[in-house]
């Protein structure tokens, strides 16, 4: 399982987005995207992120300010380990749980 953590804009609220192997889920501020980020400059489906094979990947789905990837922006981009995930002014960090993986 692949985690993202990191927290809102003023820093009042922690996120926590989980990815299980095999899936792939969205982020955005609409009501219909997996993983909801009401910031500023997220778009409605700002970015999807995909777990498969033991890798997990990002995608800009178009948005308006773009998908960041350790300040670099990416159309679509592997994440390992440590690497910063940014969508708008959120920042999230990726983590590895081999532990959650194994029992999902």
């Amino acid at each position: 399982m692949w985690i993202l953590q990191g927290s809102s804009e003023d820093a009042a609220q922690t996120l926590t987005f989980r990815v299980l192997p095999g899936s792939a889920k969205t982020m955005g501020r609409a009501v219909r995207a997996d993983f909801v980020v009401d910031a500023a400059l997220v778009s409605r489906l700002h970015c999807r992120v995909h777990a498969d094979n033991g890798r997990l990947e990002v995608e800009d789905l178009n948005s308006t300010n773009g998908t960041f990837v350790n300040d670099r922006r990416v159309q679509r981009a592997v994440l390992a380990p440590g690497d910063r995930l940014r969508v708008g002014r959120v920042e999230l960090t990726v983590v590895r749980d081999a532990q959650g993986s194994e029992s999902q």
